[in-house]
């Protein structure tokens, strides 16, 4: 069993914290990097549950990692909207 690592999570988010993430992800004047965003947010939460969001927020498909940005995917996203009104349709 080489390379399997367990990691203990100390606690799972709650959903108010859930959405706390994502609500600043959205109001985000950038896309911004995980130690921005975690910096940013109003209320303190410890950086492994902080990690322990952005996991569930990918594995939803409601936020992608762009290099070390993240970008909201989700269905209410304004910028990613404008973006693909803007883009040219490829054939």
């Amino acid at each position: 069993m080489f390379g399997a690592v367990l990691v203990k999570v100390l606690h799972e988010p709650k959903l108010d914290t859930i959405l706390m993430v994502e609500k600043a992800i959205l109001e985000a004047e950038e896309y911004p990097t995980r130690m921005e965003l975690w910096r940013s947010l109003p209320r303190k939460v410890q950086y492994q549950t902080f990690k322990r969001i952005l996991d569930l927020l990918e594995a939803h498909g409601q936020i992608a990692f762009n290099g070390r940005r993240i970008i909201y995917t989700g269905v209410n996203n304004p910028k990613l909207q404008a973006l693909m009104e803007s883009s040219v349709r490829v054939r």
